[in-house]
């Protein structure tokens, strides 16, 4: 069995407890495609589209923005986005989606209890993994010795998921509270990652294992993790290709921005102006936005 850390590890200098995540960026190589399957599988509302861009969301709050590449090749095998999390509200509205998969005849991958949150797990058309998810009340959380102790994730139960929207008719459209919950990186190594993620953006740990490790900020169970199940060392992905373009990093003040840029340049790192942040690429090239919400 894999062996982790006994203790979840702070930061020396760590992010803000109200850090949130915002937009992903993902090439696509249909815009029209996808754009049609993101609104009839998931029910994402368009917010804006113009050339080759749409931002989808829940009518207020993006989460997703979709960027055409005509040109991109599926992913293989290097770094970049394992899946991006959409993060419910609550447990009916998670139900309310998985009615909604069953009722446009979407696949998908999996579905797993991990204690924390439950989540169902499946690829969009350019086979950009994405987990559709809903965290449990943070009391009910068990520690990350006892969530990897009895083996890793259980199977979902989606019988007493659905229970809790029984007798509705399935809804076309998300509600209102959606947003990003979580990104999970492919890496070349872990312990480059935490360097980077833990030692100068400044996230805590919450769990480490050999293969991957998941950080966040506030104790939250993880807003970034980062693996090597594509192998150690594999290089960054190359141009033309579909998956991650960006994740958002976002600060209550340009303030707690200026801080962790303060940071990321002391450490020799390039960081590069952008809006109310500023972008910076990890070990493998994978920009994050970090920015103060308008």
């Amino acid at each position: 069995m894999n062996t982790i850390t006994l203790e979840a590890r702070q930061s020396s200098t760590p992010l803000p407890a109200g850090l949130s995540l915002g937009p992903v960026h993902l090439t696509v190589s249909n815009l029209d495609r996808s754009v049609e399957w993101y609104a009839s599988a998931l029910g994402l509302r368009v917010h804006e589209r113009a050339g080759d861009a749409a931002e989808l969301g829940d009518g207020t709050a993006g989460v997703l923005v979709l960027v055409e590449d005509q040109q991109a090749a599926p992913a293989g095998r290097h770094a970049g986005l394992y899946h991006y999390a959409l993060l419910y509200p609550s447990r009916e509205e998670l139900a309310r989606a998985t009615v909604r998969l069953v009722a446009q005849q979407t696949p998908v991958q999996g579905a797993s209890d991990h204690g924390t949150h439950e989540a169902i797990y499946l690829p969009d058309p350019d086979g950009n993994g994405i987990e559709l998810a809903a965290d449990r009340p943070r009391e009910q959380w068990p520690s990350p010795e006892e969530e990897f102790g009895r083996g890793g994730p259980q199977p979902l139960d989606v019988e007493d998921l659905l229970a809790t929207v029984a007798g509705e008719a399935p809804v076309a459209k998300v509600g209102d509270g959606l947003r990003m919950g979580h990104v999970h990186l492919h890496v070349g190594s872990v312990e480059d990652g935490l360097r980077f993620y833990t030692d100068v953006i400044g996230f805590d740990v919450w769990a480490h294992i050999p293969s991957a490790a998941f950080v966040s900020a506030g104790g939250y169970h993880h807003h970034l993790g980062f693996n090597t199940w594509r192998g150690d060392g594999v290089p960054p992905a190359p141009e033309h290709t579909v998956g991650l373009r960006r994740w958002t990093v976002q600060l209550d003040s340009a303030a707690e921005v200026a801080e962790v840029r303060a940071r990321v340049e002391a450490a020799g790192i390039a960081a590069e102006d952008a809006g109310n942040g500023f972008t910076v690429r990890d070990p493998w090239r994978i920009p994050v936005r970090i920015e103060a919400r308008a």
